[in-house]
């Protein structure tokens, strides 16, 4: 999906200009924003592909009207909405007005720091080898899916070069097309391919600029040698 999110090079917004010495968080309800949103992760009712995906379909002026943890409570208010978690009278008043979903899991506070320090493995295993190696050129597939994806529009057509092979891990772009458990489990092989920034955005760019961006195979396709 072409969103408002990927906006590397796009829009006129400019360079990246980061903040010096930015704390974690700006104000105390972004910390809160960020452990409610990690902890609603447990509940087994979607998963971080798809949670993604809510947060990066919010309405373009909403998105960019928005700062970061902002767009997370939106995204989130939008997953509970559209399974029947809270009701839009509920969200407005902060009252529950129903009894819980049933069949939804909850996450402790005893269970928290065991939880959070195990995380959830996107590796799989795989009965096929990778299609490419460290060091091959490759090229970025031009590509414009109506649904989600995690390869940025800013490097399709792009060539660069593999760097490392990280294994097989689930592919988010089918992994969003059942939005209700047991979600899709599609796997491929994950790369990281480091391009020349001058490549992606010409003379502007500074000079000796490298950009790296896990992409799964499915994204790439091989570079033919010069004869």
């Amino acid at each position: 999906m072409n969103g408002v999110h990927d906006m590397g090079g796009m829009q006129g917004f400019g360079p990246v200009r980061p903040e010096a010495n930015e704390p974690l968080f700006h104000a105390p309800w972004e910390r809160e924003a960020l452990a409610i949103t990690v902890a609603m992760g447990a509940c087994g009712q979607w998963n971080i592909d798809i949670s993604r995906s809510a947060r990066e379909s919010l309405p373009p002026a909403q998105y960019l009207g928005s700062t970061y943890y902002a767009i997370w409570l939106a995204g989130l208010e939008k997953l509970m909405l559209q399974r029947g978690m809270v009701n839009a009278t509920e969200l407005q008043t902060g009252q529950a007005h129903n009894p819980p979903l049933p069949g939804v899991r909850r996450l402790d506070a005893a269970q928290t720091a065991q939880a959070l320090a195990q995380g959830t493995a996107s590796t799989r295993a795989i009965d096929r080898q990778p299609r490419f190696a460290v060091g091959q050129r490759v090229r970025a597939r031009q590509i414009h899916p109506s649904g989600h994806t995690r390869l940025p529009r800013y490097v399709r057509g792009h060539t660069g070069t593999v760097e490392r092979v990280h294994g097989a891990h689930v592919f988010p772009d089918t992994r969003v097309g059942r939005t209700v458990p047991p979600f899709v489990d599609d796997a491929h092989w994950l790369y990281t391919v480091l391009f020349d920034g001058q490549d992606l955005w010409g003379s502007s760019a500074s000079t000796g600029l490298l950009v790296s961006v896990d992409a799964w195979e499915p994204y790439l396709e091989a570079v033919e040698a010069a004869p």
